[in-house]
């Protein structure tokens, strides 16, 4: 029986992270949610059909930052060892803000990504039903420290 072998020069492969040092790694994510005033209204007074809407995506986007490495290939499995989820209501939007801790031999950037995207799929999902307008935008990277390269800050809003 014959193989193909998938792992040349320039196919997929996950990267090997054996020779690398256990270290402590924080990464920081953000994200914004558009809404209409009548979805920041219903989620601040609790008049949402589907229940209470930070609460269950709070929870949700933790849920997926455990889950990053089943749903991105080539990201490692890693021990998760914190994970927090805040939102800010602001004029027309939420904001979202994950922080991810680890202690291992690669980043954790995937997985805090991934959680504040997760959560504003999940505010999209119980909002939907008032308004389908909503915008998920600018989910992106702000700091992130451990590992080889140190301390990444994002230096634009």
């Amino acid at each position: 029986m014959s193989f193909t072998h998938f792992n040349e020069e320039g196919k997929a492969k996950m990267v090997d992270v054996s020779d690398k040092q256990v270290t402590d790694r924080t990464a920081v994510a953000v994200g914004r949610i558009s809404v209409s005033q009548d979805i920041i209204d219903r989620i601040q007074s609790g008049n949402m059909k589907k229940g209470d809407v930070l609460s269950v995506a709070q929870v949700a986007g933790i849920m997926g930052a455990k889950k990053t490495s089943e749903i991105i290939p080539m990201c490692h499995n890693i021990f998760i060892s914190g994970a927090d989820i805040k939102f800010q209501i602001g004029t027309l939007e939420i904001l979202i803000e994950a922080t991810v801790k680890t202690s291992g031999q690669t980043g954790i950037e995937m997985e805090a990504l991934t959680a504040v995207s997760i959560a504003a799929l999940t505010i999209y999902d119980m909002c939907k039903a008032v308004d389908k307008n909503m915008v998920i935008h600018d989910v992106k990277l702000v700091k992130k420290t451990g590992g080889k390269s140190g301390i990444y800050e994002r230096k634009e809003g």
